[in-house]
């Protein structure tokens, strides 16, 4: 099992609105069985941490190509949300994590 998070640098101010566009996407990919639940945050500088990040994490039973036979299309209106979001920000870039689980804890 494995974590994936995908971070987005907002434009100065816009961390909220792009967060917002960002739960949109993820509950569209979950209407379609393309994801699991997911869970956003984000720091548009109220709190400690890197100010204008927005970041959101779910979980993947297997780290896979996207371009795969039996890939389910992304939902339109996840890909009209990423078209807003791209407006608002500056970089993006996926990172992936091994989850810790029961059967792969060592002594």
């Amino acid at each position: 099992m494995f974590v994936v998070r995908r971070v987005w640098e907002t434009k100065p101010g816009e961390a909220r609105r792009a967060a917002s566009l960002v739960a949109g996407m993820g509950e569209e990919y979950e209407s379609v069985d393309k994801r699991s639940p997911s869970r956003v945050y984000f720091n548009s500088g109220t709190v400690p941490g890197e100010r204008n990040r927005v970041y959101m994490e779910w979980t993947e039973d297997v780290i896979a190509s996207t371009y795969r036979a039996d890939s389910v299309p992304s939902p339109a209106k996840a890909q009209e949300l990423y078209s807003k979001l791209a407006e608002l920000t500056v970089s993006s870039w996926i990172e992936f994590y091994e989850l810790m689980t029961p059967e792969k804890m060592i002594d």
